[in-house]
């Protein structure tokens, strides 16, 4: 069964640097999967009308289209086209607490993250979540400088 690593990404270059550092993990490790991971973040806890609601599950999807489209499919295909098992997914939500999850779904050996001052995930993560996600993850998390 092939170790499995999460990457977390966030359309940045910071996102970029955690999928070459997975990659040279992946290479050494040999028999391993890389599974890009992008979350969406998004609060359950917000008073809305059943239209509000409708709209707002309208939004969601479309985020994970464009998200797929635009992040987790280029990762993953050229990881693929260099000989690197990979696959994403997109989710919405808590970022440490889905990449967490993910990684207990998926029984991987750890989380590979960045961090960066360009924002997007690090400026959600390197803050309550990064400190969340490193304190509290069921597997190792390797934070990529």
């Amino acid at each position: 069964m092939p170790a499995t690593l999460i990457v977390g990404l966030d359309g940045t270059g910071s996102g970029d640097r955690a999928v070459a550092y997975a990659k040279k993990l992946a290479n050494l490790i040999g028999d391993c999967e890389l599974l890009m991971v992008y979350v969406i973040e998004w609060s359950p806890y917000t008073f809305q009308t059943a239209e509000e609601n409708s709209e707002r599950h309208k939004r969601r999807e479309e985020e994970i289209h464009m998200a797929t489209e635009r992040v987790v499919n280029p990762a993953v295909s050229s990881l693929v086209a260099d000989g690197i098992a990979a696959r994403g997914i997109v989710r919405h939500g808590d970022v440490a607490d889905l990449l967490d999850a993910v990684a207990v779904e998926e029984k991987a050996e750890q989380i590979i993250v960045a961090r960066s001052s360009e924002g997007g995930f690090v400026k959600r993560v390197f803050g309550t979540s990064t400190a969340n996600l490193v304190m509290h993850a069921s597997v190792p998390v390797t934070v990529v400088g």
